[in-house]
């Protein structure tokens, strides 16, 4: 017996299924993938880093957008970053204007069933967008942040924070938040032998 290969969905089906479905799929390659729910803490660490964006970048022309914001990295691949910052004017993608596709800088809060996708494949995926400038990863299992900022020759170089009295500092957007604010309210777990 002969097995079907199985079908691949285009751009347009995605967006048709997922415009009306409950829950938030991601799409790679022609399949769908739904997004797991985040801890308490993960929801703490997401609302005070978009916070801080929020209040740094109210009179510029950049803006941040929470993990509803879905981001085409091309025909291929929608994502759902945990924060996205664009800057200028937001062109709309299509008549629904739910697309963002000019990411200047992406934040990922780091999980234990996502850290290896967000800093393998999901990393891979963000690279090929054009606009994007800072990637930034922000661990909540331990006070540290990586944030890898693209360089003009298209390099990405890494900064590593650790210390609550560090700044995160942005250049892409010109905002520079302390680490202390990103883990405002934040109880880490207890150290693993």
């Amino acid at each position: 017996m002969a097995s079907n290969p199985v079908s691949k969905l285009t751009e347009e089906q995605y967006l048709a299924i997922e415009r009306a479905a409950e829950f938030r799929s991601e799409f790679v390659d022609g399949e769908m993938f739904a997004m797991a729910g985040g801890s308490n803490r993960h929801s703490r660490i997401q609302r005070n880093v978009l916070v801080e964006l929020s209040l740094a970048l109210r009179a510029s022309k950049c803006e941040p957008f929470g993990s509803d914001s879905r981001v085409r990295v091309s025909s291929r691949a929608y994502v759902y970053p945990d924060i996205t910052v664009v800057c200028g004017e937001q062109q709309p993608f299509d008549e629904h204007d739910d697309i963002l596709i000019n990411p200047v800088a992406i934040f990922e809060v780091l999980s234990p069933s996502t850290e290896k996708y967000d800093r393998g494949l999901k990393f891979q995926l963000y690279r090929s967008i054009d606009s994007l400038k800072d990637y930034v990863l922000v661990d909540q299992e331990e006070v540290r942040v990586e944030q890898y900022t693209r360089q003009v020759d298209g390099t990405w170089t890494l900064r590593d924070y650790q210390a609550p009295d560090e700044e995160l500092k942005i250049g892409s957007v010109g905002v520079a938040i302390p680490l202390r604010r990103i883990y405002d309210r934040v109880s880490m777990p207890p150290a693993s032998d």
